[in-house]
């Protein structure tokens, strides 16, 4: 459930950034897209392997830091969609997130 925050964080802050040549938490915006999907309810498809692969690749302590954010069910973003991420991609959860 932990991991899940720091995805709706890594979600929000890709919302939120104006362009793919940014980068957040290691990751670039389009990349942080390519999860977007996942998170937004009601019916999300599973997280497409572009999407496992950037998280896999991303600082996951960074994308905690935004896991309390007020902004993600502003951008359609369901949180607890997005803490289930790196269970779905078999991605390992960052430790105190």
């Amino acid at each position: 459930m932990k991991g899940v925050a720091f995805i709706v964080a890594l979600v929000m802050v890709m919302a939120i950034a104006a362009t793919d040549a940014q980068t957040i938490c290691n990751m670039p915006t389009s990349d942080l897209k390519a999860c977007k999907p996942a998170v937004t309810p009601p019916n999300p498809p599973p997280p497409t392997s572009t999407c496992c692969s950037a998280l896999s690749h991303a600082d996951m302590h960074c994308l905690c830091s935004y896991k309390n954010s007020n902004l993600l069910p502003t951008l359609g973003i369901d949180p607890n969609l997005a803490m289930k991420l790196p269970s779905f991609c078999k991605l390992p959860h960052p430790a105190k997130c």
